[in-house]
């Protein structure tokens, strides 16, 4: 007992102005043309529905192995995402609780997901009695939980389905801390304002995104529920999200430690990292969907097929209009330019720092317009592979080179590549890769050079082209920023 730490998460429920300095910028700068491609999908189709089918899995899954209700093995949950929940799937060891078991949990948590869908759909309001009835449907196939006795032992206890808890819920972690929740007594009135405050941030038109996240934050204080307030803040976090046009919240279990850290940051009242963790998983998500290919359907004759390729060149030929392009042309020439004056000012910050006797470093900058735009072609290819996403090399694109010369044998080159990024003709990517050039002599004695490619441990940072580019340039400048830090640092460690 004398070891334990207490910590008090609870306080009265309230929203700071700390939350809306927070910053959801790389999400935003996405947006617009998420928004545009949501229309153009014409939301109800085939294709979309599958794709949120996915999600809907994705999260039914990791919700429940975040919460260690039970483990599942990577390859048997990818499998579960794209075919469903089958338990003829299932092999030995993919998971540590009976599949019967399991396949119930599974379910609980997908039907849960339908039922935010289906209420966001019919505009149901968020209410108390909607809290408590989506608590009675996760739970459905959860009987007990866990409590601790009299003599500190850990035992199985009815679970309290659809109501709130009538006794303290303050887990202790392996390190003896304890976390102190909301009183029983205080839950019925702390629902209430959470509900009042949400209601407010709606009618203030806040960030959905920020709203989102201070409601799971604030309801996880709250903890209302004896179990499953993890899962509850991820599902309650979700309806906001997709009522303004958005994806379910899906933490998956390599997210959990960031997760956690960022909780309690804003337990603190420093919620900057749990909405820029939020807003980078619906991110991730929309880029999931701007790159989405669903398989292709057999076509059984030539007439079939020219259907499908009648309606797919009218469906971008309505899309390709000239008010569009131009936007989009006189944008993408606007990024170039941030990034040209980007990399002037490292160049000239580089120049005070290293003198020229040490390493020449040179900048070479090309547009779309100039004839060697298209160099570099298959290392864009296989950066984007490794990265997951199509790389749309039809449409306009450009590159900028730092070249760092060590001696007349030795170069390297740091190429920072513009193109378009996925299916959808409005998305921009910037990403990176080193380039080393080495002058060495064959067997002739006739110099010859070699040049390898080196790919760097950074993501692209991607935006929309229908936002004016001045939204984004300060992300801009920052990637571009740390993109030179990063191939700098290679460079420092290669040299002996």
């Amino acid at each position: 007992m004398g070891n334990e730490k207490i910590v008090e998460v609870w306080k009265p429920i309230s929203f700071s102005n700390n939350w809306l300095d927070s910053d959801t910028t790389k999400l935003d700068d996405l947006l617009p043309s998420w928004y545009r491609k949501r229309t153009d999908m014409k939301v109800g189709g085939e294709d979309y529905e599958e794709f949120i089918n996915r999600l809907k899995r994705q999260h039914a899954i990791e919700t429940g192995v975040i919460e260690k209700l039970y483990d599942l093995s990577e390859g048997i949950t990818q499998t579960f995402i794209k075919e469903g929940f089958v338990e003829s799937y299932l092999q030995h060891g993919d998971t540590n609780i009976s599949p019967k078991k399991l396949m119930a949990h599974l379910k609980d948590h997908f039907d849960a997901m339908d039922f935010i869908f289906d209420m966001v759909k019919n505009e149901r309001p968020l209410t108390k009695s909607f809290i408590k009835q989506l608590h009675q449907l996760i739970t459905s196939n959860q009987d007990t939980t866990d409590a601790i006795d009299s003599l500190g032992r850990i035992v199985q206890v009815p679970l309290r389905k659809g109501e709130f808890k009538i006794h303290p819920n303050n887990p202790k972690r392996e390190d003896g801390t304890i976390f102190q929740y909301c009183p029983p007594i205080h839950v019925e009135g702390e629902i209430d304002r959470l509900i009042e405050i949400h209601n407010d941030l709606e009618f203030k038109k806040i960030n959905p995104v920020v709203i989102a996240t201070w409601y799971h934050h604030a309801f996880t204080q709250i903890h209302p529920f004896q179990d499953g307030n993890g899962r509850m803040a991820r599902l309650l976090a979700s309806l906001i999200l997709i009522k303004h046009g958005l994806f379910p919240l899906t933490v998956k279990r390599d997210d959990k430690t960031r997760y956690i850290d960022s909780l309690e940051k804003a337990d603190n009242e420093q919620p900057n990292d749990i909405v820029k963790l939020f807003s980078e998983l619906q991110k991730k998500n929309i880029e999931g969907i701007l790159n989405w290919k669903p398989e292709q359907k057999q076509v059984s004759n030539i007439q079939e097929a020219a259907k499908i390729f009648s309606e797919k060149v009218s469906l971008w030929k309505s899309q390709q209009t000239k008010q569009k392009q131009s936007i989009l042309e006189r944008n993408r020439t606007k990024v170039f330019e941030i990034i040209y004056n980007s990399v002037g000012l490292i160049q000239d910050e580089l120049f005070k720092i290293i003198p020229k006797e040490k390493a020449s470093i040179s900048i070479r900058s090309t547009y779309p317009s100039d004839e060697k735009h298209f160099w570099y072609t298959k290392q864009i290819i296989d950066f984007a592979a490794s990265h997951e996403y199509y790389f749309n090399r039809n449409l306009p694109r450009g590159w900028f080179k730092f070249g760092f010369k060590l001696s007349d044998e030795k170069q390297y080159d740091l190429i920072i590549s513009v193109h378009h990024y996925s299916y959808d003709d409005s998305i921009i990517a910037i990403g990176a890769f080193l380039e080393f050039k080495e002058q060495q002599v064959n067997e002739e004695g006739h110099p010859i050079e070699d040049i390898s490619y080196i790919p760097l441990a950074i993501t692209p940072y991607t935006f929309s082209l229908e936002a004016d580019p001045n939204q984004v340039r300060k992300n801009i400048e920052s990637y571009i920023n740390d993109l030179v830090t990063l191939g700098m640092s290679y460079v420092a460690s290669e040299i002996i």
